[in-house]
């Protein structure tokens, strides 16, 4: 009230809502334009110069189509974008297969199910860092946990050097990606199994159907919708991950582990490639934003 008799007329009449709504939304729209809007178009201005080094107020470069250019013909990049898809689809189908299982274990009815829920969300809230650290100690191939049980259990005879040759670290990167990314699928399906109205279940089950008939009948097509989103969401984490694979592996070994993230990072934090890897980040947002856009049609028109 106070603010209305401050700016009294039209805009607090009942017919000027969407003015009203706007006015509110302007100070949260500055702050989106300001913190998401402005280094995207800065991202792109630095995607169209040959610079190394950039500081403010240097005078802009000329325009060129060189580090897009060189990107296209990069090898580099193209492995890059190779291990980016290799670690999307088989993280994602981990996160999918041991999201969805956890999910329908936690939404059944068993003493201490909330302790349950608790212990699946519990990688979520561990920092990628810390994860990543903790990973990296375990698969150590001096003194790691992951060797000695190996040994213990008589399944190989020496240490596996597991970071220092090429598929033993993709696996155990992607091993760490699925541990942190399954919790927020779990957290999204067991969401939507709440949702669904118990009176399908009950319909399915007098007309004979079994627990998987319910299941891919019922349950899968009630669960579209939110697997659609976890879908885009798990592949936008997954691309843009530097965290997780820098810590544990740096990228390596000869390239093995090295993402579109890891990648820029490297063009242009240990290169100084600034314009070019501005280029390479523009390219991985066409990307993931083309995909995205994809998924999200499709799960509309279902």
């Amino acid at each position: 009230m106070a603010i209305a008799a401050r700016f009294p007329g039209r805009l607090w009449r009942p017919g000027s809502r969407a003015w009203l709504g706007a006015f509110l939304m302007g100070p949260s729209a500055i702050v989106v334009a300001f913190l998401i809007v402005y280094p995207l178009s800065r991202a792109l201005d630095l995607s169209f110069q040959k610079i190394r080094i950039t500081r403010i107020g240097a005078p802009r470069l000329p325009f060129t189509l060189d580090n897009y250019s060189r990107a296209l013909e990069s090898t580099e990049f193209w492995n890059a974008t190779l291990v980016s898809l290799a670690f999307v689809v088989l993280v994602t189908i981990g996160c999918f297969a041991v999201g969805v299982g956890a999910a329908l274990l936690v939404n059944q009815r068993f003493p201490g199910r909330r302790v349950a829920r608790l212990l699946v969300a519990l990688p979520w809230a561990v920092p990628e860092v810390v994860a990543a650290t903790i990973w990296a100690w375990m698969f150590d191939g001096s003194f790691g946990v992951i060797n000695w049980i190996f040994l213990e259990l008589g399944l190989t005879d020496t240490p596996i050097a597991w970071l220092s040759q090429p598929h033993e670290a993709f696996a155990v990167c992607t091993v760490a990606l699925v541990w942190s990314g399954y919790p927020f699928v779990a957290v999204m399906v067991l969401a939507g199994l709440q949702a669904i109205p118990g009176e399908l279940y009950e319909a399915a089950q007098m007309d004979g159907a079994r627990a998987w008939q319910r299941f891919r009948h019922v349950t899968l097509p009630a669960l579209r919708p939110v697997c659609a989103i976890a879908l885009v969401l798990v592949v936008l984490r997954v691309v843009r991950d530097f965290a997780t694979v820098f810590v544990i592996t740096g990228g390596g070994p000869v390239g093995a582990t090295r993402s579109l993230a890891v990648f820029t990072y490297e063009q242009a934090f240990s290169f100084y490639n600034i314009g070019y890897a501005a280029a390479v980040g523009l390219i991985t947002l066409l990307l993931c934003a083309a995909f995205s856009s994809m998924i999200v049609r499709r799960s509309a028109g279902a």
